[in-house]
């Protein structure tokens, strides 16, 4: 490489190692989601393999990874549930603890959190909403 050349900034996905470590993320998650009990019985019905595989891949965009997402969006996936804002809290706090377990930097735990309070309207029951 030249001095000339630029390069573009590693992202999210590329900084915390990739695949591999999306994917040790989602199952650490989970871990800690199906033990708790206020969040274990959404996932009661669930194929485990294909929810771990579409959180992968959705964490995988967010962080700026290769976008291969076509499951359900999340409003579609989530309202039919009547998620409380509580239970959504309660799955964020997991989410962060998890990556901060892992190491994430500061930064990129920060942006988890900014899409999780951009995405928190199309997941929370819209009747659980403040102000609804």
């Amino acid at each position: 490489m030249t001095v000339t050349e630029e390069t573009a900034p590693a992202s999210h996905y590329d900084r915390i190692g990739g695949a591999s470590s999306v994917k040790a993320a989602v199952e650490l998650f989970y871990d800690k989601v199906l033990v708790d009990p206020e969040l274990a019985g959404y996932f009661s019905d669930v194929d485990m393999v294909g929810q771990r595989r579409h959180l992968t891949l959705m964490l995988t965009t967010v962080l700026g990874g290769p976008n291969e997402y076509t499951g359900r969006g999340l409003a579609e996936a989530h309202q039919p549930l009547n998620i409380p804002v509580e239970h959504y809290a309660k799955v964020g706090e997991h989410l962060t603890v998890t990556l901060t377990e892992l190491g994430v930097p500061a930064d990129i735990l920060a942006d988890v959190r900014t899409v999780l309070g951009q995405v928190q309207d199309q997941v929370v029951a819209r009747e659980n909403r403040a102000g609804a």
